[in-house]
Parts: structure tokens; sequence; C-alpha cells
């Protein structure tokens, strides 16, 4: 197998990346030109270059070439060393089935990138504390979790699948090689972070999960400073919203983690400031991307929060630019301004005046030039 990328490697600045740019739907356009603002004023600051080359994916793209995703623009993705994807679909293109789906174009990118970890980091800061559901005595001393999901095996892949008449099949299946890999990429965060690795199954029903199981124990053997605990889908999710400082890195399959995912991003609040990555063997492009959907209710009245896609460059930062400290430069910049009490409308307090997807960029882009 070859090597594994994870959150411990630490590749070469690049004195000029090349991004593949496809800012996706709804409100993905505007909070993807604040990320860009963001990624070209650290490159400007550090004297380094950066190519963003722009494509289309999902509805934009079924508009203009009648398919969510074409060669080009994955051939444009392959050829990057990182590619940025803002959110996709909406009701116009709800009625499309199969291939023909936005969300057909993603599934595509990730299984030919071969990104098969997603990490989605979520954490409650203390500015933001107020607007997450949980009452404070439930959050506990903060909700630091990392989320790392398989994401191109389970059962969004897997054959057989389809539907004929009133039957409908979709397929769960797992090989080692796949578990394996994803738990490595697990238990190397786990020793960047609390040590604590909760692998989320559901082995008491399924084979495919019984497997999971025997593996991620196998692979715990490897990391002897690093707790493993075993936790049943069912029971993680009750845990998160009842304990969820409890859990530091999360492993799961692709469907579990699809939905865990989601759950724990509310507890920042707003899926307006959760980030992710998609990581694949070390030297391919990660693809990053923010947590939330496109909005289209929004879309073209300048309030999303574009707090989860600038994150997403400061992941991008990190993991495929080889610019560590630029990446702690982008998170900072982001928590000072939260600090200051600037708001956009999903994370504003009652009364309290929001501000716009644009002013909140220029004002991370303000505390980002004080660090550079």
């Amino acid at each position: 197998m070859d090597a594994v990328a994870a959150p411990d490697d630490r590749p070469e600045p690049l004195a000029r990346a090349r991004v593949a740019w496809l800012p996706g739907d709804g409100v993905g356009p505007e909070v993807a030109a604040e990320a860009e603002a963001v990624l070209r004023a650290v490159a400007d600051a550090g004297g380094w270059a950066i190519d963003l080359v722009p494509g289309l994916i999902g509805g934009a793209s079924i508009d203009r070439f009648g398919l969510p995703l074409t060669d080009d623009t994955l051939a444009l993705a392959q050829g990057a060393h990182a590619v940025f994807k803002g959110p996709v679909g909406g009701p116009r293109w709800d009625h499309l089935r199969g291939a023909e789906r936005c969300e057909a174009g993603l599934l595509r990118l990730r299984k030919e990138l071969g990104v098969f970890a997603n990490l989605r980091p979520t954490a409650v800061t203390p500015a933001l504390a107020a607007s997450s559901p949980l009452r404070p005595e439930v959050l506990g001393q903060g909700v630091d979790l990392l989320m790392v999901r398989e994401l191109t095996g389970g059962v969004y892949f897997a054959a057989p699948k389809g539907r004929d008449g009133d039957r409908a099949v979709d397929t769960m299946a797992y090989t080692r090689a796949e578990i394996e890999r994803l738990a490595h990429v697990g238990f190397r965060a786990a020793r960047l972070r609390r040590r604590r690795v909760t692998s989320v199954d559901k082995a008491n029903v399924l084979e495919s999960s019984r497997l999971w199981r025997d593996v991620v124990g196998e692979v715990a053997g490897q990391y002897p400073d690093v707790h493993l605990e075993h936790q049943l889908v069912d029971s993680c999710a009750m845990l998160l919203v009842t304990r969820p400082s409890q859990f530091d890195v999360i492993i799961t399959e692709n469907l579990f983690g699809d939905i865990l995912s989601d759950e724990a991003g509310v507890l920042a609040g707003s899926l307006g400031v959760l980030p992710s990555a998609s990581l694949g063997e070390t030297g391919r492009p990660g693809l990053y991307e923010p947590v939330h959907g496109a909005a289209p209710d929004i879309a073209g009245q300048g309030s999303a929060n574009p707090l989860a896609s600038i994150l997403s460059v400061a992941l991008m930062l990190r993991y495929s630019l080889g610019r560590p400290r630029e990446a702690l430069a982008v998170e900072a910049a982001v928590r000072d301004v939260l600090q200051d009490g600037v708001r956009t409308a999903d994370i504003a307090a009652s009364g309290q005046p929001p501000v716009g997807t644009g002013a909140m960029g220029r004002a991370v882009r303000e505390r980002l030039a004080r660090a550079l």
C-alpha cells in the first residue's frame, strides 16, 4: 500500500501552488470569494505564488454542460496541489436522478481523487458557546473533537445498487485495506491531540461492522500510546448530545460519519463555522470544503457565513500547501474576530445586528494582516 496521508504529515512549502477552485451552487460563490481573498492575502504576505484555476461542479456544471462533473473539471482537480469546493445542489436540480444528480458529481470527484479520509474538526469556542443548542453544563469543559470519516467505500459506493419497481437495494461493503488506512489516519491524528480514539460501528447487527471492529482493534496495537474504545453508532449519537466533551477523535465508516458529523457540527452553533478536509495517499491533492449546504434560500443576499470556507483554506494551507504557520494565523484571526463579537446572521445573538458575508471576510483579513 502507498503511504497514507495523515494529519502529522508535513509537506514541503510550495513556492507556487496550483489550486482547482470550484465554488459550487447557492451561496457557494459568495463564501468562496471570501476564502479566495484570504488565501491570496496569505500568499501575498508570504511572497509565494498561488494559481487558482476555476471550474464548475454540481448544478452550475449541469446548467452549462449537462453533467454535474465533466472530465475536464476532473482533470483540472487531479492536476492541482489542492481542490477547494463549495456546496452543491438546490431545488432546481432535485428532480434529477442517478448520475445526473448534483451530488453524483461530488461523489465522483471524491472517488477519482482517492480522498478516503474526511476530517471534520468541531470545537465550541467560548465566543460561540451561547450559540450552541446545548446548555453550558452539558458542554462541560469544552467540546473539541475530530471526526474522521471513511469517504470512498461503504453503502454509498458498493454494488449491487439499484431499484426495481417497489424494491430497492443498497449494499454496504468494506475491505480490510479500506478500514486499515482510515484507522491509521485516526490514530495518527489522536497522537497530536488527547490520544483517545472512539471507533464507531454497528457490530451487534452488521457483518461489515464486525470486520471494522476487528481491523481497528488490530491497528490499535501499533499505537500503544493511544487509548481505543468501541462505540455502537446509536449510542454514539446519544452521547454526542449528552456528553460531547468526552470525545477526542472519532473514526467511522461512510454512512455513519455522514450523519454523526452533522450532528456534532450543530454543537458549535452553526454549520457555517465548520470546515472539512478530505485526504488520500501522500502526494495526491486534498479536497477542502465547508460542511454546510448551498442554502439556496439566501443565495445572492450576501448574508451567508464565510467562516467555514475560510477555515477550510486553513486546512488546505496545513495539509496540502505546506504552510502550517499561515494555517494557524488564519485560525487565530477567525477566533479573534468572533471574540470581538462580529457575527453573521446564523450565529448572531437575539437583537444583535449581524454583518454580511463580505464584512465578515474583511474582518478576518484585517486581523490576519496583523499576524502575517
